[in-house]
């Protein structure tokens, strides 16, 4: 692989004639067949948007997926979508959630099929992202095991399952999505990362696990306005983030107040350093990519940085993610060529 190989967190805009743009959780503008076809599009609009860019690391930007985390659980046996409870998420911000009324369990496979489709018509590393057992967790109401370890633990071996048929389908990394291991850090340590290598066990493709502030909505936006001119919750999580079987850890960086110092602690790991600002509608220029990534030059060797975006751009306008991915590249280009590769 090339060097500085570029990446995404996740999600990028969908079509506007598949949902609503610039909105999570968007209901579908197409039933049926014509909706599975039009996910298929998606996902190679999506391919093409970032082949086009230079990315070297490709995803299917979640285009087949309302949320990055409920699509995977409305699949799931054991929750129940028409009894809704309203939860605090992330310990931030009120949501209605599904109801976990049973015991939990994969029906069938939910992103193999997607996997495979977008595996056919690229020949560039795929990365896919699945949510994370507290991460999902965080996202119910749990009327059933009554206690968040247990469910973490059935989750992570159903996320195992389908992690382990992605890679069969030909995903080059799985990684797991974590915005909640920079919220509730005492669980994160006590068994939140040992549920999440219980999801990646036995894989036999790369593992990520990622964790950040949020998309760049107004409950997210307003949390980070709250952490002052240092946001250290990394500092928490990373010495047992380093110990763990994960190959790969993404973190935002770009515009944010995490001190760059942190990623030492995870020395050793491949990092995906987050250096395009999801929430911001400003266009980042190669030389601030650049900039982000040399600074994190200082605390990752150059074979081990991923340059890749802080969040997913799911809520952003098409155009200005095609702009920031654009800037990524460049970006990653420039600080490439300092290094002579």
């Amino acid at each position: 692989m090339t060097l500085l190989p570029t990446s995404t967190a996740g999600s990028l805009p969908k079509p506007a004639w598949l949902a609503q743009p610039e909105t999570l959780w968007s209901p579908w503008r197409l039933d049926d067949d014509i909706l599975t076809e039009g996910k298929q599009d998606a996902l190679l609009l999506a391919l093409s948007d970032q082949q086009h860019a230079g990315i070297d690391i490709v995803s299917d930007g979640e285009q087949s997926r309302q949320h990055f985390v409920t699509t995977f659980i409305e699949h799931l046996a054991g929750v129940d979508f028409e009894r809704r409870e309203t939860v605090r998420i992330r310990d931030r911000y009120d949501a209605s959630v599904p109801t976990v009324a049973g015991p939990v369990a994969r029906k069938a496979p939910v992103f193999v099929e997607d996997a495979a489709f977008v595996r056919a018509h690229t020949d560039r590393p795929l990365k896919w992202a699945l949510p994370g057992p507290m991460t999902m967790i965080d996202t119910l109401y749990d009327a059933h095991y009554g206690s968040r370890e247990e469910l973490a633990w059935e989750f992570a071996g159903i996320l195992n399952q389908e992690a382990k048929e992605l890679a069969a389908a030909g995903v080059d990394i799985v990684q797991f999505d974590e915005p909640a291991f920079n919220v509730f850090f005492d669980d994160v340590n006590d068994w939140g990362i040992a549920a999440l290598e219980r999801a990646a066990e036995g894989l036999t493709c790369e593992t990520a696990v990622h964790v950040c502030y949020g998309y760049g909505i107004k409950a997210n936006t307003d949390w980070k306005a709250s952490l002052g001119s240092e946001w250290r919750q990394y500092e928490r999580i990373f010495p047992r983030i380093r110990e763990s079987s994960i190959d790969i850890v993404s973190l935002e960086c770009h515009r944010s107040h995490v001190p760059m110092d942190l990623i030492e602690l995870i020395r050793g790991k491949k990092v995906m350093v987050g250096a395009i600002d999801v929430a911001s509608t400003l266009v980042e220029t190669p030389d601030e990519v650049a900039d982000t990534l040399r600074r994190a030059l200082q605390f990752v060797d150059a074979e081990n940085l991923y340059p890749s975006t802080n969040c997913g751009m799911a809520p952003l306008p098409r155009a200005l993610a095609r702009g920031k991915l654009a800037a990524l590249t460049a970006g990653a280009a420039i600080v490439r060529s300092e290094l002579g590769g």
